[in-house]
């Protein structure tokens, strides 16, 4: 005789408790929660760091010498410019700190700027050095002229105190009040594409009386102008 067969089994309903009692989000198993769905929506950007808005203050110092040096040193043995290095005719006209901001890949670094005048090429080289990974991370190379340093403005005024046209025609009590870097006007005249300075001599306290335009690459003076005609 065949056998009833039994109806199946209805399913459970889920209690009032399970359907009201939320998801325990999945852990890692460094045993942290694990970062939630985003369900397609953007994730929120994450708090800025707190050394990108408080920079560490020894980034703005002066450099030391020894810094002075190794950015120096790192500039001129960068094979870009090996020439200069090579020929030896150049000077230094400023080294200084460099901070740069968040999100630059430098930022954070201990920076310098190193500028030089490169006589034998008759250009300007300025470049970025990151003291921290001892390496040149930006160098600009081109024909600018920048003011001249404390270096070459003694070097100017010593040229143009040794010059004879120059003290054949200073007057009694003239000395030397300043050197600045000077640039001529006119494609004629040689301070138009050399580097060259200024001097202006004069009584202390009295309108100037001479200038000496010195060119820096050959150690000469070129012109003795009186300052009237300046």
């Amino acid at each position: 005789m065949a056998t009833a067969k039994k109806a199946p089994a209805k399913p459970a309903k889920p209690s009032k408790s399970a359907k009201s009692a939320p998801a325990k989000p999945a852990r890692k198993p460094d045993g942290k929660p694990a970062a939630k769905p985003t369900n397609g929506k953007a994730a929120k950007r994450p708090a800025p760091d707190r050394d990108a808005l408080h920079p560490d203050p020894s980034l703005f110092a002066p450099l030391t010498p020894g810094e002075n040096a190794d950015a120096l040193r790192t500039l001129i043995e960068d094979r870009r410019v090996g020439n200069m290095a090579k020929v030896g005719r150049y000077r230094v006209i400023a080294t200084e700190p460099l901070v740069v901001k968040p999100p630059h890949w430098m930022a954070g670094h201990r920076l310098a700027r190193v500028v030089v005048y490169d006589y034998a090429a008759d250009r300007c080289v300025d470049a970025t050095v990151d003291l921290d990974a001892g390496i040149v991370a930006h160098l600009d190379l081109s024909k600018s002229q920048p003011m001249l340093s404390r270096e070459e403005e003694a070097a100017a005024i010593g040229i143009a105190i040794a010059d004879d046209r120059v003290r054949g025609k200073l007057s009694l009590g003239d000395e030397p009040m300043s050197a600045m870097h000077y640039w001529g006007r006119r494609e004629s005249d040689l301070a138009y594409a050399r580097r060259s300075a200024a001097v202006i001599f004069g009584r202390p306290g009295a309108a100037p009386s001479l200038v000496a335009v010195v060119d820096l690459l050959d150690n000469l003076v070129t012109d003795v102008v009186p300052a009237s005609q300046w």
